[in-house]
């Protein structure tokens, strides 16, 4: 099974606005795009479960010029509240290297 780190070229997260951290997906290809862009593990539901947040706020952005799947998400804390932990929501990515992915069906 392939993980998302051997299928992507480039995997990076970002603020959105200090209430919201945006994930881009940046796949190696035109084939692995259409073949792992919309594996269940890539699901707002899935996602919502590795970043803790309700599935119905995860938002998914196909950008098909670029074989780019961007995902975002509401920031469990505003950025710069005393709770935040990565401000600039730079290092959200790395729960998804490992990500197991299946060709969606």
């Amino acid at each position: 099974m392939a993980r998302l780190r051997d299928v992507c070229r480039y995997v990076r997260s970002k603020n959105a606005g200090p209430f919201w951290i945006t994930l881009d997906l940046f796949f190696d290809g035109e084939q692995n795009y259409a073949r792992f862009r919309d594996a269940p593990a890539l699901s707002p539901e899935a996602v919502a479960s590795i970043y803790g947040v309700d599935p119905a706020q995860v938002r998914r952005y196909l950008v098909d010029s670029l074989q780019v799947l961007k995902l975002s998400y509401p920031r469990a804390a505003p950025q710069g509240d005393a709770h935040e932990r990565d401000m600039h929501g730079g290092q959200q990515y790395v729960r998804l290297l490992d990500v197991e992915l299946e060709a969606a069906v």
